[in-house]
């Protein structure tokens, strides 16, 4: 686990340090507003594609040097950005680390799964959570700041910090390339079988509603029009208490499953929104805030829960695809639920597009798994 957080933490900070200061960065070159939206969009088209191929990397060259090079894959381009601010070499690099970014949030759950045994999953997965939170948390918002009064080589000096995670990420690989269950045992020639992601579309599909949610209250909380300081004291918030819960939503997993959870945490989700819808209406300061103190705990619980039934339903081998099938829900649910939000509100208004995410989540309650499913052999 020290091995574990100190990839994840290293890791992170390089995704989170450029998440608001790249596309600032392009902009700073004379980017137009498009042009900065492109950044990040293809920072996460690139995870997206690489997350699909992970399982057959994995395969084909063990977790190691997949690890290893994901590593130098987010850490290189980021001190790269110095060397021009024009938005071609930014999309560039922007779709390198988006490829470094794909693999270790594949390969970091994965390494859980593999490494710690199912009854301390939970836990297990709980603090990788947080050390993948804790980064989003402290340099999300820091970085800007520090680009503005101290200079963008700063920030790319810190995005660099995955390659300091290198001799971690060989250490963490050899170990889970040493257990008889690993991906890389599969051989080049193996398969990934492809009813793994059909075993775990029922937890992926309940991520997908929930961070849909928890993305769009995320992105547009600024633009709700109740005033910024709100906005900032309301993204604090859920930023803060999601890593909370999903550090210890693992612990009651443990000792009483995690299905349970999924339908309750899926309700009090949708409560959440409709207190954001009534800040919205209302134009209230305090709503907003405490809209995010309720959807901060299910959003970061939920997380954790989806991931753990994920990896009980599937065998050993095909825990990469299920890692995969997982963090694919989770991007494509964060980033469909800025678009369609957006949409929604540019034809209507923000108070119905928040009022149509809460019919998505009540309707998530629909696959919400509520027993224990048999792993296949």
């Amino acid at each position: 686990m020290p091995a574990l957080v100190a990839v994840s933490l290293t890791g992170f900070s390089g995704y989170a340090a450029l998440l608001a200061t790249a596309p600032a960065w392009a902009v700073h070159g004379g980017a137009s507003e498009a042009g900065a939206g492109l950044v990040n969009g293809v920072l996460l088209a690139a995870t997206v594609l690489t997350q699909m191929c992970v399982p057959a990397l994995l395969r084909a060259f063990g977790t190691a040097p997949v690890l290893v090079v994901s590593m130098f894959l987010m850490g290189v381009p980021a001190a790269a950005y110095a060397f021009s601010d024009a938005l071609v070499p930014v999309l560039a690099l922007s779709a390198v680390r988006g490829a470094g970014f794909g693999i270790i949030t594949v390969v970091g759950s994965t390494v859980v799964a593999h490494l710690v045994e199912p009854a301390r999953r939970g836990e297990a997965v709980g603090v990788y959570g947080l050390a993948v939170a804790a980064p989003m948390i402290v340099l999300l918002s820091a970085g800007v700041a520090v680009a503005e009064s101290a200079g963008y080589g700063w920030v790319f000096a810190v995005a660099s910090l995955p390659l300091l995670g290198v001799p971690w990420a060989w250490s963490l690989g050899r170990r889970v390339d040493a257990t008889p269950t690993s991906a890389s045992h599969e051989g080049s020639t193996g398969s990934t079988s492809h009813g793994a992601v059909r075993l775990v579309l029922r937890p992926t599909a309940v991520l997908f509603a929930v961070t849909m949610a928890g993305g769009a209250t995320m992105t547009f909380a600024p633009q709700l029009g109740i005033g910024g300081g709100w906005a900032a004291a309301a993204l604090f918030a859920m930023s803060l208490t999601s890593a909370l819960s999903r550090w210890r939503a693992g612990l009651l997993a443990d000792r009483h499953g995690p299905e349970r959870f999924i339908a309750p945490l899926l309700v009090l989700t949708a409560v959440g929104l409709l207190l954001c819808v009534a800040a919205i209406i209302r134009d209230s300061g305090w709503l907003l805030v405490l809209a995010a103190l309720v959807l901060g705990p299910p959003y970061g619980a939920l997380q954790n829960l989806t991931l753990l039934i994920a990896f009980a339903r599937v065998p050993a081998r095909d825990l990469p695809t299920a890692s995969a099938a997982w963090n694919l829900g989770f991007d494509a649910g964060t980033a469909t639920g800025s678009v369609v939000v957006g949409a929604l509100a540019a034809a209507f208004a923000f108070g119905p597009a928040f009022a149509v995410m809460v019919v998505v989540v009540l309707a998530a309650l629909l696959l919400a798994p509520r027993r224990p499913a048999r792993v296949p052999a």
